[in-house]
């Protein structure tokens, strides 16, 4: 998932893991990036008690997607960790809440870019009565909207490549 949360730092390690999502080895974040190595991450759509969605911007400072919006929280898995709790992790590390009943684990898949590599992204949800304070450094703007103006704003806004694909395969698993 792109770079949801930069919470862990360039020099943090990360699981790199196969085609199979089997972990093969450790690596520092920014030699993951650099070498464009398969990795772990979560996504993680977020509903409040209205069944309203969590959209946010990112900053103009993020290593990656910059100032794009976003469909979901989430982010990259330390070595080591689990997808489970790497979802609780980042989800109330970005709403910047604490107390976030435990994500709902959906379905995986390999998002796969030609300018990242590619990685396996968990998708999740919660839901969060809670107030929201996201972090100033990851979030430039949010709101709480409707998921029809979700979907009249999908051709406006700039969104994450892999927030756009996890959203569209979250649909289709919706379906059937």
């Amino acid at each position: 998932m792109s770079d949801h949360s930069q919470a862990l730092s360039a020099d943090e390690i990360l699981d790199v893991v196969d085609e199979r999502d089997r972990v093969v080895g450790q690596a520092p974040r920014a030699e993951v990036y650099a070498r464009r190595l398969l990795h772990r991450c979560t996504f993680i759509q977020v509903r409040d008690a209205a069944g309203r969605l969590f959209v946010h911007r990112r900053t103009a400072q993020k290593l990656i997607f910059p100032s794009h919006y976003d469909l979901f929280v989430g982010g990259v898995l330390g070595a080591g960790e689990t997808y489970d709790a790497a979802a609780l992790r980042e989800a109330e590390e970005e709403l910047g809440v604490r107390g976030l009943p435990a994500p709902t684990p959906l379905f995986r898949f390999l998002y796969r870019s030609e300018e990242y590599g590619g990685w396996w992204s968990a998708v999740y949800e919660v839901r969060c009565d809670l107030e929201v304070h996201p972090q100033a450094e990851e979030v430039a703007w949010y709101g709480f909207l409707p998921e029809e103006e979700v979907e009249r704003r999908l051709p406006e806004w700039q969104w994450v490549p892999d927030g756009l694909e996890a959203w569209r395969r979250l649909r289709e698993w919706r379906a059937g």
